[in-house]
């Protein structure tokens, strides 16, 4: 199975694993799946700690880089093509969230499930995502 992890999937997963749902966390220590986690995540992440909206306790954004590598998450950047392929991803006046947006269409171009608890998300159906939680 392609997993794609959403930021605060990602995040758990690496800090505080026990706030996964028991099937997000065996899906993603599962030795035949295919992790993964978006360029998306890591700037949404480094521009919440600038803001002071997200606090990382020992640890920095730079260093979640190596920890997901570490966990033997593949690391995916966002390429020019898919983003500029971004604009046919129905629009959702309920959830603008850019990054939320940008990783559902990560998601659902290159086939991977998304790993995520975001309610907004999981409200409004879209065609050809897959959610896990």
């Amino acid at each position: 199975m392609k997993l794609l992890l959403d930021t605060h999937s990602l995040l758990w997963a690496i800090i505080a694993p026990e706030q996964l749902s028991a099937e997000a966390r065996a899906a993603i220590t599962d030795p035949a799946a295919q992790v993964a986690v978006s360029a998306v995540s890591f700037w949404e992440i480094a521009i919440k700690a600038g803001l002071g909206k997200l606090t990382l306790t020992g640890t920095t954004p730079e260093a979640l880089v190596e920890a997901a590598q570490q966990q033997g998450f593949d690391l995916l950047p966002l390429d020019p093509r898919l983003a500029a392929s971004f604009s046919r991803l129905p629009s959702d006046p309920q959830h603008r969230d850019p990054f939320d947006r940008m990783l559902v269409w990560q998601a659902i171009s290159l086939g991977y499930t998304l790993v995520s608890r975001d309610r907004k998300i999981a409200a409004r159906p879209i065609e050809g995502l897959r959610l896990l939680w």
